[in-house]
């Protein structure tokens, strides 16, 4: 074969290749897409996961099928994506440990560099919680509490890195304070404990303690959004509790590998966006406390960006090891 021959021979392979690429992006989605949850079954993450791949399948046509990889604080299940093939068929459900892990911990991947972000699908925050017969009535009481007494005074959080324990140590290094961190294997028994008096207070995921607020079960201090929540008008924000600036929110988001053509990332992208738009599906996780955020693929890179680097402040300010 001449040199010649064998250039036209590659640019036809080249041509076919990339049309078989444009061909693929165009039809996409033409099978079912796997959708990994890096969390248990029944979580929050899993629940809201599941809501919106039901609602990604009236759209597409195609099955979702969501699939829970846990452990090591999701970094178990990202991993499995981050080797995946980059097809768009294989796509990552994270929650906020995805901008909290690299800060903590040595992963078997890079946050940063194998991943696309697609969109943050929904947010939800964190109420501060008590058992209904502490002696702390607002936030101010706890803080004065603790400045008072350093060390003395404790607060809970599903477990290290989480962003339980991650709004917490936001808390400290706002206000000075020094309180001792409890972690628990769950949210479940974190509030059991906090409603028992066996730890004093925890940042507690909305849509998991809503109810047990409003029952009276626990006592909310303050909540981690901007804004008041609707469901809870007389509780005040952190930040009108005297810590100026402070917002911390769960969140979930969408990711695929590192790859992936730019044609299937967009696609994903509308497909998600339109599904999250759809009022059916913003009522099922509303009723869960969620909020749908939809946002871009560049939007989402900026949001991760900024967290990721608010957490790696935190950590150097307050001196966090998981060792």
């Amino acid at each position: 074969m001449t040199l010649k021959t064998f250039t036209f021979a590659g640019l036809a392979a080249l041509t076919l290749a990339l049309g078989g690429t444009a061909a693929h992006a165009a039809g996409y989605p033409d099978k079912p897409i796997t959708l990994i949850v890096p969390f248990s079954a029944g979580g929050g993450a899993d629940n809201a996961a599941r809501i919106i791949a039901h609602g990604m399948e009236a759209v597409s046509g195609q099955s979702i099928v969501v699939e829970n990889k846990a452990g090591a604080s999701g970094s178990i299940g990202a991993a499995q994506v981050a080797r995946s093939a980059p097809d768009g068929y294989t796509v990552l459900y994270d929650a906020s440990s995805f901008a909290i892990n690299p800060v903590l911990r040595k992963l078997p991947y890079d946050a940063d560099k194998d991943f696309i972000p697609v969109s943050q699908a929904v947010v939800v925050p964190n109420i501060l919680v008590v058992a209904p017969d502490s002696p702390y009535k607002s936030l101010g009481d706890l803080i004065a509490a603790a400045k008072a007494e350093p060390n003395q005074h404790t607060y809970a959080s599903y477990g290290p890195g989480s962003l339980a324990q991650m709004a917490a140590e936001l808390l400290k290094k706002n206000t000075g304070i020094e309180m001792v961190h409890i972690p628990y294997k769950g949210g479940a028994p974190a509030m059991v404990d906090v409603m028992g008096g066996h730890v004093e207070t925890y940042f507690a995921n909305a849509a998991s303690s809503l109810n047990y607020v409003t029952s009276g079960k626990l006592r909310a201090l303050a909540v981690t959004s901007e804004k008041r929540m609707p469901e809870l008008p007389d509780v005040p924000t952190v930040a009108e509790s005297g810590v100026p600036g402070f917002s911390v929110y769960e969140w979930n988001g969408f990711f695929l590998p590192k790859g992936t053509p730019d044609e299937v990332k967009d696609k994903l992208y509308n497909l998600i966006k339109e599904t999250l738009e759809n009022p059916e599906t913003k009522e099922k996780l509303g009723h869960l406390g969620l909020t749908t955020v939809g946002s871009t693929p560049e939007e989402f890179a900026a949001f991760l960006h900024s967290e990721e680097q608010r957490w790696r402040d935190v950590v150097k300010a307050n001196h966090i090891s998981l060792d």
